[in-house]
């Protein structure tokens, strides 16, 4: 079994490459106090030195009547039978969208939050529409409860399995994180959820399973956008399994102390702030434990512009502008910033590219 303190990979062998992937993981974890979440790296400062003070008010607000509702532990039967979803008590999802959280120190480290209706009325998902405004148009008409989840590939535990028994909603947590598109503009937006490296170790990878493959759901019906050849739908996308494994890598059910809207990617996204922000999929409803690489979207799309790792790169240029610099979403028309290597992760994220020529591994 995979976790996260215990990843085999084999791929770099099979590439004609040193194993430097498995020597850093566990050589850094010995060594690098950086890796540790109680850690306070350039990005993480204090809720009150990043928020404007009328959202940092309005946020405690939502904390405490969150605190109030009833939660539910984490069925660790993530051992649904393969023939259809868990049938465990589920853990609440409340009424009016509200969440109980706890809070992280995992911050940015300028900038304020992203206001809320620029967060909710600016997106990329293209099963909507190719419009920033199309997803809050139309994404209401997206089925979002009850809501399952697929996981196949290597791991001892597969199946069909409901979203409440895959999310451990008593144990939500915020971070704020920078989201940084490869279109060269930004926000800043307080996620709510559970670390991505907890969910997956919960099905017990095998050493096969050397990546991680995730799809959105798809619904012509429900999905307008999809009923045009924009993409090969479904949306897919992918991590390398140290990746996933990352303490920062995140699966976000909210954003702003409630449910994410349908537009954000309800009712479960992938949240990988280090990379642009097309690889944080939304709307997932399929997990794959796979041993090679497995097809992205953007990738097949449009390889020459899109890779399979899209890590944030200021020093690696979209063939069509320059990704030195991002638009601040939220900020006005002028506001913007230069763009940090790993988009300011680097101290947590470095580590696993050592070695690798991230102009042509891009």
């Amino acid at each position: 079994m995979l976790t996260r303190d215990h990843i085999d990979l084999g791929w770099a062998d099979k590439r004609g490459q040193s194993p430097y992937v498995n020597e850093h993981m566990t050589a850094s974890r010995k060594r690098d106090p950086k890796m540790l979440i109680k850690t306070k790296p350039s990005w993480q400062l204090t809720d009150a030195d990043v928020t404007p003070q009328h959202l940092y008010m309005n946020r405690r607000k939502i904390m405490a009547a969150g605190g109030a509702l009833a939660t539910t532990a984490f069925t660790t039967a993530c051992s649904a039978q393969d023939s259809g979803v868990s049938s465990g008590e589920p853990a609440a999802r409340t009424a009016d969208g509200s969440l109980s959280f706890s809070e992280t120190d995992y911050r940015v480290s300028d900038g304020a939050l992203t206001p809320e209706d620029a967060v909710t009325g600016y997106n990329n998902f293209y099963e909507f529409g190719t419009g920033k405004d199309d997803p809050a148009r139309y994404a209401h008409a997206m089925t979002t409860d009850p809501w399952s989840i697929e996981v196949t590939g290597h791991a001892g535990r597969t199946g069909i399995f409901a979203l409440e028994d895959v999310v451990d909603y008593g144990a939500l947590e915020e971070r704020i994180y920078r989201l940084r598109c490869v279109e060269a503009w930004s926000m800043v937006i307080p996620w709510i959820g559970v670390p991505l490296g907890d969910v997956l170790s919960a099905f017990e990878p095998t050493s096969d399973a050397r990546y991680v493959a995730f799809e959105t759901y798809l619904n012509r019906d429900e999905m307008r956008g999809t009923r045009f050849p924009v993409l090969d739908w479904p949306y897919r996308e992918g991590l390398r399994i140290d990746e996933a494994m990352n303490p920062l890598a995140f699966l976000a059910v909210g954003l702003y102390g409630n449910v994410l809207p349908n537009q954000n990617g309800a009712p479960i996204r992938l949240v990988v702030p280090w990379k642009y922000g097309f690889k944080s999929i939304k709307s997932i409803n399929k997990i794959s434990f796979v041993s090679e690489e497995p097809p992205t979207s953007w990738k097949q799309s449009a390889p020459r512009e899109y890779g399979f790792y899209s890590n944030v790169n200021p020093n690696r240029s979209h063939p069509r502008w320059s990704q030195s610099s991002e638009r601040i979403i939220g900020a006005g028309p002028f506001a913007r910033r230069d763009t940090e290597m790993f988009n300011g992760y680097g101290d947590a994220v470095a580590g696993l590219y050592a070695g690798m020529d991230l102009d042509s591994e891009y």
